[in-house]
Formats: C-alpha cells, structure tokens, sequence
C-alpha cells in the first residue's frame, strides 16, 4: 500500500509537523519546501521520510530548531562558518546566500560550514549557486551511524559523504553532479526496507562482511546487534573519494571527523567544504561559456547505446522527475507514511 499526495497539500502537512515540533513559521516552510523538492527530484531518501529522524533528533536535543548559521571568520574570500546543530535546509541557505555575495564581490569563496543537522540534498545549494550563474563544489561528511565500509573492509566506518559540483551552461539548463560516495544513498535503502524489497547485488555487506541484497542490515540491528554497511562506489577511487570529503568535509572545516562507536541518536551531523567561482570575475568566461556549451552539445550527438532510452547528464532526470511529480503527485510507501503519522502524534501534531 501507499499513498499519492499533491507536492502542494504535503508542503502543508509537513510545515504543520515542523510547527508543532518547535520550528518558527518561517524554518518550518523552508525546511518542507526542500523535504518535498527532494521527494520532487526523484531523491525520496531525502525527502519526507526523514521526518520521524528529525523529531527524534529534536526531542533528543541533537537538532536545535531556530537556530542560525553563525561566522566564526570572515576575511572576504574566505568564510568559517559553525552551523550551531541547526536545520541543515536553513543553515545551508543561509550559508550559501553568505558565500556567493563573497564570491560575487571577489569573484571566489572557499567556505566551511561545520555542525549543521543534516543538510539534505546537496544538489539544492549547487543550484542556488548556478542560478547566480556561480560554479560551486562540495565536500560534505556525515556524523551519525557508519554505515559505508572502506575498500578492503567488513564493517562500517563513515557515512555516505556526497560530493556535489554545480556548473552553469548558457542557455540550458546547469550540470548538477550529486552523489552519494556509497554506491546508493543510505536513505534509498531505509525506502527498499520499508517498501519490502530486496536490492540490486554488489550494494550493501551484511552484518558478517558477507555480500547481501537485504536493505534492512543497514536499517534495523542484526540478530547479533549489528549492522551491515553500504558499499563505496567505484572500488578503491569511490572510496579514496570518501576519504577525502571525511577529511576536508570534516577535518578541514573544524566540524570534525568520525572516529568512535556508534551511539544510537538520532541526530545527523554534516559538515562541508564549498568552493564557490565566478567565471566572470576569473576572466574566462566568453571561452567557458563557448567550450561548455560546445561539449556538452557533443555529448548529447552521441548514439544512444542498446538499454538507454536518450543520453543524459547530471541534473537531467532530477529535472524530468519534477515535472513528473509536479503533475501525478508524490507517492510514499505506507510505512514511510506511518512513520511520519507516528512522529507526528510525539509531538502533538494529528495527521
């Protein structure tokens, strides 16, 4: 069983959630706004459905509502920023709005952010930054429960850590690369369990560090009380790649890195390196704007291969899922929904 609901009436639904569980009128909207574009985008594993976390996580007191990104320093060009455990959607906004008025004054930002709740989909603050006509890279690490396993090992020992470039193309829509350093996001594997079914091989190592198709060893303790992990895309590149957002994600900007036993709350911790550059400042723009444009209509000549309906690149199915879900509504499998319905009901809300 599941439920179809219109983009616009779970907006509503979930800013009445955020409400009743300390948010002020303004977080609550912004934060739904981006749980439902997430669900929008075709990424439900940062939709919604983090919803009954986030209760947790507040209840907890691991998830501060209300707060506000605070400058640790400011020099121009670069920013420290400390996102005092905050709603990453609001403090990654605000963030952003602080790096590209930066980036358009110096024609570059390097930024930190450390401490914020869970940022979401990164893709959105790459295309806040596209929208400025602004390139932006992220480095973002996950404190919370490790559940990716390193080349070569048997258990977890960091988080999913995305890595995010955003590019902006003239006259068409912008490149947006956003992915998870595992072969599939954690939260894709919480929506296969709920949704009972199994997943593709070559994902996930059971609690053993044996190969499993089973979602639900990196969702519910194991007979044992462990969990299994996620697998790092790529073989040893996907995870040296990892590695390298837990240590300038992490490391880098002073939001630190995981190094401990896991210790059951619920709150997600992120932390990011941004980059963020001003073609126009850097004086190669008029080439930048040509040489994109040019490859990229290169690659969309190419032939399509037998199994493919079209030639894609990054951003493209993000965008096709909008205007899909936009028009037939966003569907959430029933024991997403009941979640949701019991978070609600811990915190006052009926729905």
């Amino acid at each position: 069983m599941s439920k179809t609901i219109p983009a616009a009436e779970l907006r509503v639904l979930v800013t009445g959630l955020l409400l009743a569980n300390g948010s002020l009128t303004t977080e609550a909207a912004i934060v739904a706004h981006n749980l439902v574009l997430a669900n929008l985008s075709g990424h439900d594993s940062h939709g919604v459905g983090m919803l009954p976390r986030y209760v947790d996580a507040v209840l907890e007191g691991g998830l501060r509502p209300n707060s506000s990104v605070r400058t640790v320093l400011d020099t121009g060009t670069l920013l420290t920023l400390d996102g005092q455990h905050g709603y990453g959607q609001v403090i990654g906004e605000q963030a952003m709005a602080l790096g590209m008025q930066r980036a358009k004054t110096h024609g570059s930002c390097i930024m930190t952010l450390s401490g914020a709740h869970h940022l979401g989909r990164i893709g959105h603050f790459s295309e806040m930054a596209v929208a400025q006509s602004l390139v932006a890279i992220h480095f973002v690490n996950v404190l919370s429960r490790p559940i990716v396993a390193p080349w070569g090992g048997g258990d977890g020992r960091f988080g999913t850590n995305p890595c995010c470039i955003g590019i902006p193309l003239k006259g068409q829509p912008p490149f947006i690369l956003d992915f998870a350093t595992s072969r599939v996001a954690q939260g894709k594997m919480r929506v296969a369990h709920n949704e009972g079914h199994a997943v593709a091989p070559g994902l996930l190592i059971d609690e053993n560090g044996k190969p499993t198709t089973d979602p639900g060893v990196v969702v519910v303790p194991q007979s044992n009380g462990l969990f299994g992990a996620l697998v790092a895309f790529g073989e040893h590149k996907g995870y040296g790649m990892a590695v390298a957002c837990e240590l300038l994600g992490g490391a880098l900007s002073g939001g630190g890195t995981w190094h401990q036993q896991a210790d059951g709350r619920a709150a997600v911790l992120n932390s990011m390196l941004t980059i963020l550059i001003d073609p126009a400042r850097l004086g190669t723009q008029v080439s930048f704007e040509r040489e994109a444009t040019a490859f990229v209509q290169w690659l969309r000549q190419s032939p399509v291969a037998s199994g493919f309906d079209e030639l894609q690149i990054a951003g493209d199915p993000e965008r096709r899922a909008r205007s899909q879900r936009e028009v037939q509504g966003i569907i959430i499998d029933q024991t997403t929904w009941d979640a949701i319905v019991q978070a609600g009901a811990k915190v006052g809300f009926k729905i």
